[in-house]
């Protein structure tokens, strides 16, 4: 099939700017909860304290805080925070179209991309200020360059991926110069990737898988191999210092028996209407899916986007049954199967309406004693979907059935995204986060004084004023010692237990900004200076006010009355 760029230039950026759209929609929601407010506060600090703090913690985020850190210098606001987020979703939208237009035809590209970017958990990510929305795009990234490698590889010097010997003439020789560029190209995206978060490294089990599958020459498995040789060679360092900071994902649990019901429903759409449709087109283009691609080594949208759905979170849900280490974010990038799978289905389903069509003319024409005209090449396409023609137009030209399929396709999408029009509404909803920081800051600003006594219980409480220090303008945090920046911590170093003791002692009131948990009688911190912060308060304290919201606890003690 010839395909014409204007083609794919239009597959490629209106899911890109729909994407762009529906993540800017609300952007601005009024208030950072925990783990963006960790991004907000750390990417402002200096790079030498960015640096001192990811040998203690958070290694695993650090290249993402660094990237952030011009980010916020410019303009540090919550808009800022999540704009990079939102390019990065609007980019993957865009490489997903791509890729389905490079695997099977424009439109393929264009559903796909329209399809990922009206998927609510798409949206979602596209508004937090964390590096997942950046993963999913570098996995997109990557595994376009991994087709173009290939394709380089195992076809561009014609031979097919034939003897070594060919590369001896002129021709070889820039085929193996576009080899290297490509396989260099993939590497560094792929490196960049998993520096970005570790558990993207899942990836090049669904690369390998997708190699196998299309059953590659060796040459292109030896290229590969070296460039993940590569990668794993960066990732190394990091996996070394992450796996001392293990205690930052001790609050994950292992997978329950809705998990992988739940992840379903969070890639394909969470509306009955959206998931029947979407896992029927799926299973259309599943059906025989590998056979017969055009030639031994190419690639087809089932072979690419199938182990790219399944293997990372199917993978990092086995290992997090004896050592939980599964959230849906960590395996977001996984998303961009869903889409491709569900155009090519679509595509599928356009061909055998055509072929239906077509038999019905000759039909016809059989029964005037005419010829019935010459078969469409659709016809015989198979159901590899990267080897069809199609005469007329796909995208932008005509008014012919390609044309009319292509709008078809979009209309269907634009329907199964009015349907989650509100689960997207409620999406944006602060209240949908686990917490506001910016309510507890302003909680804090009316009705603290200057000068009140504030005690953190435990100190990962204070992200709230590390977020929106205005709030807790004026009061005193009789706990800390050294401040977050300046120790290397996200909270900062607070007091021994016996310091902290003395300076309760001297105090007839005091503000608590506390965990939900950390209230309740069943929590007993390991750390001495959280003990001692829960038994004079609950000992020599009483509550007088109170002031609840979802994920945090603002709480004035005043202290008891003396016994006769």
């Amino acid at each position: 099939m010839v395909v014409k760029r204007p083609q794919v230039a239009v597959a490629v950026l209106v899911p890109v700017l729909v994407m762009f759209g529906i993540g800017l929609w609300g952007i601005d929601r009024g208030g950072m909860w925990r783990d963006e407010a960790v991004t907000f506060q750390v990417a402002r600090r200096s790079l030498p304290q960015i640096w001192q703090l990811l040998h203690s913690v958070d290694a695993v985020h650090g290249l993402y805080y660094l990237l952030m850190h011009p980010v916020l210098a410019l303009h540090p606001g919550e808009v800022a925070l999540r704009l990079p987020s939102l390019c990065a979703a609007a980019a993957t939208a865009g490489l997903v179209a791509a890729l389905g237009a490079r695997l099977a035809r424009p439109r393929v590209g264009l559903w796909a991309g329209l399809l990922y970017a009206v998927t609510p958990m798409a949206g979602h990510f596209a508004q937090e200020g964390r590096s997942y929305a950046l993963v999913a795009a570098g996995v997109a990234a990557s595994t376009l360059l991994l087709a173009r490698a290939v394709t380089a590889d195992a076809g561009g010097d014609g031979t097919g991926g034939g003897d070594e010997d060919q590369e001896d003439v002129p021709v070889g020789r820039l085929a193996r110069h576009a080899r290297v560029v490509g396989w260099c190209a993939y590497g560094g995206v792929v490196a960049v990737t998993v520096l970005l978060h570790e558990f993207a490294v899942l990836i090049l089990l669904a690369h390998a898988a997708t190699l196998a599958l299309a059953r590659m020459p060796r040459r292109v498995w030896r290229d590969w191999a070296c460039a993940a040789g590569a990668v794993l060679l960066v990732l190394l360092p990091l996996a070394l210092v992450s796996s001392g900071q293990a205690e930052q994902v001790a609050w994950l649990r292992p997978p329950g028996g809705g998990t992988v019901e739940r992840l379903l429903r969070s890639f394909t759409g969470p509306t009955q209407l959206v998931l029947g449709p979407y896992l029927l087109l799926i299973a259309l283009a599943l059906r025989h899916p590998f056979t017969p691609p055009a030639r031994r080594g190419e690639l087809s949208v089932p072979t690419v986007a199938l182990p790219l759905l399944l293997l990372p979170p199917a993978a990092l849900i086995a290992v997090s049954r004896h050592w939980p280490l599964y959230d849906d974010r960590y395996v977001l990038y996984a998303l961009a199967g869903a889409p491709l799978l569900a155009a090519a289905g679509a595509e599928r389903l356009v061909l055998a309406a055509r072929r239906v069509g077509l038999a019905r003319r000759e039909a016809d024409g059989l029964m005037r004693g005419g010829l019935g005209g010459a078969p469409d090449p659709a016809s015989d396409a198979g159901p590899g979907l990267g080897s069809d023609s199609d005469r007329g137009p796909g995208l932008v030209r005509g008014v012919g059935v390609p044309y009319a399929a292509t709008l078809a396709g979009v209309l269907a999408i634009t329907l199964a995204f009015v349907s989650q029009l509100p689960v997207l509404r409620e999406d944006r909803d602060p209240a949908r986060r686990p917490d506001n920081l910016a309510v507890v800051s302003a909680a804090a600003a009316q009705r603290m004084d200057p000068g009140d006594p504030v005690l953190f219980l435990p100190s990962l409480g204070r992200r709230s004023a590390l977020a929106y220090p205005k709030g807790f303008h004026g009061t005193r945090d009789i706990a800390l010692e050294e401040p977050a920046p300046v120790s290397g911590t996200l909270y900062g170093r607070e007091t021994g237990p016996d310091k902290l003791r003395r300076r309760l002692a001297g105090l007839d009131r005091v503000w608590v900004v506390a965990e939900p948990y950390a209230l309740k009688s069943a929590w007993y911190p390991s750390d001495p200076t959280e003990r001692v912060k829960l038994t004079v308060v609950g000992e020599e304290f009483v509550p007088r006010a109170e002031f609840v919201r979802k994920g945090s606890i603002l709480r004035l003690y005043v202290r008891r009355a003396p016994t006769m």
